[in-house]
């Protein structure tokens, strides 16, 4: 009997790259000893992406598909198709065509040699600009520098998991979710393949800098508390900074006697001390709202079809 293979597929506003991603996939999947089934996750897509893939499914009883009620974002598109996967193993990967099917073979290849976990590793995009790859080497130096888990540069969401590995990612509840570092955090035995990802087929990235941003903040507060422990010393230092910083005012008003009125008061508190705390509030803010997002026990995702072959 052959082994299982799950295949999960995030898609918003995707309507243009479906038809060839699912000429290519299945042209690759066929030609492996392997039975395996499709499934797609529409993030609340606006264009025809539903549509399109409830063609899919009634042509190809290997094909389901997830529609969500709204847009729920990218890593809980993700996390609703592992909920759902029921393969000995399950392959994650865009459907952009930016993460290439014909690697299946040497990934699944790998995953046979006793590897849990084949993580993709994004050497380059043919098509990404000088500000996406210089902020996205600073964002895994910087993030690498504050978490207790090591994130790998150039991971992505192209990976394969175990059947084990994803029983154990279920377990992961939490709303802001940083799918890479969970999946590194779980300790199954990973391994690693290289690759350069070529432009997308059609369309453009949904990921704008608002969701990048985002993205990077939950990254960084899910794994670290280093930001709030900087915070704090920080305001230590700035604290007996001001210390001397009041001793100069003094020398300045008293030996000196060169000073404006009210200008002890503006540089001391004002223009030092109250920036620094509007820093430190706006970092402990980013973590009390997302304690706030968690105690609210709301589900991750709302599923308002789940499209399989009639």
């Amino acid at each position: 009997m052959n082994k299982f293979i799950s295949v999960v597929v995030p898609m918003f506003n995707e309507q243009d790259n479906i038809s060839e991603f699912y000429k290519r996939i299945t042209k690759v999947m066929s030609a492996l000893p392997y039975d395996y089934e499709l499934i797609f996750v529409d993030d609340g897509s606006r264009d025809r992406t539903a549509l399109l893939l409830n063609e899919l499914v009634q042509k190809d009883p290997r094909v389901q598909a997830y529609l969500f009620s709204r847009n729920f974002g990218h890593q809980l598109a993700l996390t609703c198709g592992l909920d759902n996967a029921t393969g000995d193993a399950v392959i994650t990967m865009d459907g952009d065509l930016q993460h290439p099917p014909e690697m299946l073979p040497q990934i699944l290849r790998l995953w046979e040699d006793g590897n849990e976990i084949v993580q993709t590793i994004r050497k380059a995009t043919e098509d990404a600009s000088f500000f996406k790859n210089i902020t996205s080497t600073t964002y895994y130096k910087m993030i690498n520098t504050v978490s207790t888990v090591h994130i790998t540069p150039g991971g992505s969401d192209f990976r394969l998991m175990d059947k084990n590995a994803v029983k154990a990612f279920r377990l992961y509840r939490e709303r802001a979710r940083f799918v890479r570092g969970m999946i590194n955090n779980l300790g199954f035995k990973t391994t690693t393949v290289e690759f350069v990802a070529p432009p997308r087929f059609a369309g453009k990235s949904k990921y704008n800098f608002r969701k990048m941003l985002h993205f990077a903040l939950d990254g960084i507060t899910a794994f670290s508390n280093v930001p709030l422990r900087w915070a704090f010393y920080a305001g230590i230092f700035f604290g007996f900074g001001s210390i001397f910083l009041l001793g100069h005012v003094i020398y300045v008003k008293y030996v000196v006697q060169d000073t404006i009125p009210g200008w002890t008061t503006l540089a001391a508190s004002v223009l030092f001390l109250g920036g620094i705390q509007l820093v430190g509030i706006g970092i402990v803010g980013e973590y009390v709202g997302r304690v706030f997002e968690e105690v609210k026990q709301r589900p991750l995702y709302i599923v308002s079809e789940h499209l399989v072959k009639k």
